[in-house]
């Protein structure tokens, strides 16, 4: 196993403090993808693109929930060429990376953590979400704006850190998305995310009602 990588690390104690994750993550943008990638065997981007590709419907209109440096729109054109994919990010840095990856239509700077009230209600054909909902970031509330984005029937793929997972009540919120009808749970599972550190993630497919 590595050793923990310790600006991963601080990224997990930023206490969801919008300030400190858009420093923190510009400080970081020039080495990032070496470290997760690298040193620490990051898969989320590409086990929440092929996820996304299996349950994305005829609509080819996709959004980077959280985008960081491309890495997941990077990945979907691998798999589907004819894609259009917009971004979002918190941090001008980590967008400008995302727009020399060639890979987005659009990227725009949004906050998470809020309502995203500058995107229309379903706007959407799926969203896709990879190493955003963490500890430190956004936590089970930030996927209300994906549901609201998400046209009907759209698959929302996104992964959940398995520290944070029942910590910060994904499983409830999840849950009672469903029961509000809200969202068909399509799928949940356990899934590799550092693969160098032995760590893990859900895995959740939910359907935009």
């Amino acid at each position: 196993m590595a050793e923990r990588n310790p600006l991963l690390e601080h990224a997990l104690s930023l206490n969801g403090d919008p300030l400190a994750i858009r420093e923190f993550y510009a400080n970081w943008v020039q080495t990032y993808n070496t470290d997760l990638l690298l040193a620490i065997g990051y898969v989320a981007p590409q086990v929440a693109a092929e996820a996304l590709i299996r349950h994305l419907g005829d609509g080819k209109l996709v959004l980077d929930a959280g985008c960081g440096t491309g890495l997941v729109g990077l990945e979907l054109l691998k798999l589907d060429y004819e894609l259009t994919i917009d971004g979002i990010d918190l941090t001008p840095e980590m967008l400008a990376a995302s727009r020399k990856s060639g890979a987005y239509r659009k990227l725009n700077e949004a906050d998470m953590c809020g309502p995203m009230h500058e995107i229309d209600d379903d706007s959407y054909d799926g969203i896709v979400s990879a190493g955003v909902f963490t500890s430190g970031h956004v936590g089970p509330d930030g996927l209300d704006a994906l549901i609201r984005i998400a046209k009907p029937g759209a698959p929302i793929v996104f992964t959940v850190r398995d520290t944070t997972w029942d910590a910060e009540g994904f499983v409830s919120k999840i849950e009672q998305l469903e029961t509000d009808g809200v969202v068909r749970i399509v799928g949940i599972q356990l899934s590799p995310y550092h693969t160098k550190e032995d760590v893990f993630c859900q895995l959740c497919v939910l359907e935009a009602a």
